[in-house]
């Protein structure tokens, strides 16, 4: 059974072949490739034909007759001589030849037997209509319009409430004459009320070569939700041999839903997979588990669990909690499914409570991370926080004076070294003035650190060290405008001065504290640190101008560039353990320009450039040409000074009716080396679609290469047998999307 998208989720998708191995790829794409031929495109669909309307003057629940000739007995039975028309309210029946009999109110029809009503088309040989709605028809063919899905089947049962029994039934979503999949089944019982449909002995063919059989199962003849087992999933990989899962789905109420997952791995055992959602007007959330009993390989029990949730509790507090736990390191490099592979260094644990009014927000935190990249050292690895406190309470209007107060306390534990409580105050006031083209925002402030140290082993003997210093700043800028024909050129240059007295600070730990790259945003802040840990010092003046060109017709921005400094009065002094203190009176250039003048086209470019080592630190280029959502083509470069130099392009396009392609690659030109290259194809009939995606990367956990390939077949109205590559693709593939005219973004 696969139900429509519950709870606003995609529907869930089923592994069909996900191997390394040529020669089931190779059978694949042959098979693939015959089946592909231009008679799959959809031909134009007919004129949809109106329901027939009630006349004003029929009452609904009446019966009338329209025959060329009628001979009546005196038992009341009729022999009505075609054709004959027996119409209903909006249900109409037509054959070559009728019987009548009034004491069943029934009609036995013989001779090109048609039956209409809303949402529902019979013909067939013969048949029997009763006046409260319900028959029975047989070898005849049935279509559901709405659907749109139809048939063919020995028996046609049609009961009052609109339920439908088929008998030796072909059941298919595709176009009539096109059956290319089918349904074939003992019986199928379709609920239109429901929109739903279960079959029993039902084997599905693709093309003429049958690719599944299930006892019993259940689909969807409508966007209604229901009960029942969606398609198994089946598959081969080197790593956990042949697989097997059995998905059942359990709609348990409007707002709740689970989904449960039996499986087996023939190179590990059992399995059992577990995902529960709920939705509510005040919460959501969802609970996900996958338990491997005894793997066979790992010689232990092996499982996931990830709790998310979200509840308002009431119209200003709000709590939220993320839970992950995965029973070895392991676990992600074994099991993570899809061609991206998975790798992950860190799990979280985090329950948050949030309040939030007009001039205050205060969050009560506690976070914990499982780390499953056993090589990060401990001394590296994140502090729990049991808990942390932040208040940060702000009365301004954006013109005038204004006052801000942040306050923090935040308990940090590890099972090594260095532990403690840090408390943090931080209040600002400040004026700003404001008027058209023009700002000027002073302010004073100050901020003060405290620590209260467990397992202190530095030797000094102070457990509670504490830092405090004043704060000054003063941000300007001005804005100038200039008329560009239809559209408007702006010049808006910007200063900000910051002033932070040196604290000496080598004995305070650091908790949570690192030096962020320096970039635009970055440039203006008067710290230089993102965490609690470190006051930076400051006696500097930051500089920078962006100019727009804005289309007024539109409104959309052509052009955009930005280019800034910073300029030190006095060089920075304070620095994190094992940092450099910077030389120098300026800090690196840093410049970005971002291009969508022309068309589908744009263009990003980043530059971080020393001045002192006339040398870049860092650059970033995009191209990228996008004139739809499945039609985008990128080029990118990116260098980090000592760290990496790659080049990187992607595409996906159609590339006639009915084919799309996909190709991805990055290069090192560091490392002289592919790190991540894929390419793939899409053909999409009427009522199918098929992705073969295939991936050669360098893992990130083992730094070996490995190679995927990814079959997924969709089959229109029933299911999606294969890997969810869609998704992988929109995030491989900057920009792309799967709808055709949705543009894609990051």
């Amino acid at each position: 059974m696969l139900p429509a998208p519950p709870l606003g989720h995609p529907l869930p998708q089923s592994p069909l072949i996900h191997t390394s191995r040529a020669v089931l790829v190779a059978v694949a794409v042959g098979w693939l490739a015959t089946a592909a031929h231009a008679e799959d495109r959809c031909p134009a669909p007919p004129p949809v034909e109106a329901e027939p309307a009630t006349p004003p003057s029929l009452d609904p629940g009446r019966v009338e007759v329209t025959t060329q000739g009628a001979e009546v007995t005196q038992a009341g039975q009729a022999h009505l001589q075609g054709p004959v028309q027996v119409r209903q309210g909006s249900r109409t029946l037509t054959a070559n030849e009728a019987r009548y009999d009034s004491a069943t109110q029934a009609f036995d029809v013989t001779g090109n037997v048609s039956y209409r009503s809303p949402g529902l088309a019979l013909s067939g040989e013969s048949g029997t209509w009763n006046g409260d709605g319900s028959g029975r028809f047989l070898r005849g063919e049935f279509e559901l319009p709405a659907r749109p899905a139809r048939g063919h089947a020995e028996s046609i049962v049609l009961a009052t409430d609109g339920r439908l029994e088929l008998t030796r039934v072909e059941y298919t979503a595709c176009p009539a004459g096109r059956p290319d999949w089918l349904l074939r089944a003992s019986r199928i019982d379709i609920d239109q009320a429901a929109q739903q449909g279960v079959g029993r002995n039902v084997e599905l063919d693709f093309k003429g070569l049958p690719i599944l059989y299930l006892p019993i199962v259940s689909f969807p003849v409508g966007d209604a939700r229901k009960s029942g087992f969606l398609f198994p999933s089946l598959g081969t990989s080197n790593r956990n041999g042949f697989e097997l899962a059995a998905p059942y789905y359990w709609n348990i109420a409007p707002n709740y839903d689970a989904t449960l997952t039996p499986g087996y791995l023939s190179k590990r055992g059992a399995t059992i997979g577990t995902e529960f959602r709920f939705l509510s007007e005040d919460s959501r959330g969802q609970f996900k588990s996958d338990w491997v009993p005894s793997d066979a390989s790992a010689q232990r029990d092996r499982s996931y669990l990830r709790f998310d949730e979200r509840s308002d509790l009431g119209a200003r507090l709000r709590f939220d909690t993320t839970l992950a736990y995965a029973s070895d390191d392991n676990y992600f490099s074994d099991f993570g499914l899809g061609p991206e592979g998975t790798s992950v260094t860190y799990l979280q644990r985090r329950a948050r409570l949030t309040y939030l009014d007009e001039h205050w927000r205060a969050v009560g935190l506690v976070e914990q991370f499982q780390t499953i990249d056993q090589t990060v050292a401990a001394a590296d690895r994140p502090y729990t926080r049991a808990p942390q406190l932040q208040v940060r309470g702000r009365w301004t209007d954006g013109n005038g004076p204004g006052f801000e107060l942040g306050a923090e306390a935040v308990d940090f534990v590890r099972d090594t070294g260095l532990e403690g409580v840090r408390y943090g105050l931080a209040p600002t006031a400040s004026v700003a003035w404001r008027a058209p083209g023009a700002y000027l925002v002073p302010a004073v402030g100050y901020r003060m650190i405290g620590y209260s140290l467990r397992n202190n082993g530095n030797g000094n003997g102070n457990d509670t060290p504490s830092v405090s210093a004043p704060i000054a700043t003063l941000d300007a800028g001005l804005a100038f405008e200039r008329d560009a024909g239809h559209r408007v050129q702006t010049l808006e240059p910007r200063v900000v001065y910051s002033y932070v007295p040196f604290r000496d600070q080598a004995a305070l730990p650091v908790f949570d504290t690192g030096l962020p790259d320096l970039n635009l945003i970055q440039l203006f802040r008067t710290e230089r640190y993102v965490g609690g840990d470190r006051i930076g010092d400051a006696n500097q003046l930051a500089m920078g101008a962006t100019t727009r060109l804005v289309d007024t017709d539109s409104g959309r921005q052509l052009l955009s560039a930005t280019l800034g400094q910073i300029y030190y009065f006095t060089p920075p002094r304070v620095v994190l353990p094992n940092q450099p203190a910077l030389t120098g009176s300026t800090s690196d250039l840093v410049g970005q320009l971002d291009v969508t003048a022309y068309r589908h086209w744009n263009v990003q470019v980043g530059e971080e450039w020393n001045p002192h080592g006339q040398n870049s630190a860092l650059s970033e280029v995009r191209v990228q040409y996008q004139p739809a959502g499945n039609e985008v083509a990128n080029v990118g470069y990116r260098f980090r000074r000592g760290l990496l130099e790659q080049v990187e392009g992607s595409f996906a396009w159609p590339v006639a009716d009915a084919w799309n392609l996909y190709l991805r690659h990055v290069y090192s030109l560091r490392d002289h080396a592919a790190l991540d290259s894929f390419a793939g194809f899409e053909y999409r009939a009427c009522c199918w679609r098929v992705r073969l995606v295939g991936r050669r990367y360098v893992s990130s956990q083992t730094g070996q290469r490995d190679t995927s390939i990814s079959l997924q077949l969709e089959l229109n109205g029933l299911s999606s047998v294969g890997e969810r590559a869609g998704a992988f693709l929109e995030r491989s593939i900057r920009g792309y999307s799967a709808t055709p005219g949705l543009a894609g973004s990051e």
